[in-house]
């Protein structure tokens, strides 16, 4: 796809939570070129780098659910910006934190430079502070008096 519609870049944010939710590493070459490059602090380089970050979470929470709550393009169509939310059940390993079987959600927001119909570069702010006191691997704030 050489010139991508607005459309065509609205579906490409969607279809991220909808790779994420299936869980079927592969279908990020759908998405992502093979040059792609990460500026997220939890993976390694590439699209490799990618494929290895989304089997880590499916392995620390197996029942991940990716909701696109917004998708929006930037007037020239080179980016696409997202706000997601992740919901699952925290089992195994995530983040460097062992299984608590507690339930969490997460919400990110995301940025695509975009050539070609293929997200080649990314950047993204995760809220895991958040995700780590919903597991309870760090206590919640102290709320003034």
């Amino acid at each position: 796809m050489a010139t991508s519609t607005h459309a065509d870049l609205v579906k490409l944010g969607h279809l991220f939570a909808e790779i994420m939710s299936s869980h079927d590493v592969t279908r990020l070459d759908e998405i992502k070129a093979p040059n792609y490059v990460n500026h997220n602090a939890f993976a390694e380089p590439g699209l490799e780098g990618s494929k290895k970050v989304l089997g880590a979470i499916i392995a620390g929470v197996p029942d991940l659910k990716v909701t696109a709550e917004d998708v929006i393009v930037s007037s020239d169509g080179s980016r696409v910006v997202g706000r997601y939310r992740y919901d699952g059940t925290h089992t195994g390993n995530f983040l460097g934190f062992p299984g608590t079987g507690k339930p969490f959600a997460m919400r990110s927001i995301d940025i695509w430079r975009v050539e070609n119909g293929k997200f080649v570069e990314h950047w993204d702010e995760l809220n895991t502070l958040d995700v780590f006191i919903q597991i309870g691997a760090v206590p919640p704030p102290r709320q003034p008096s």
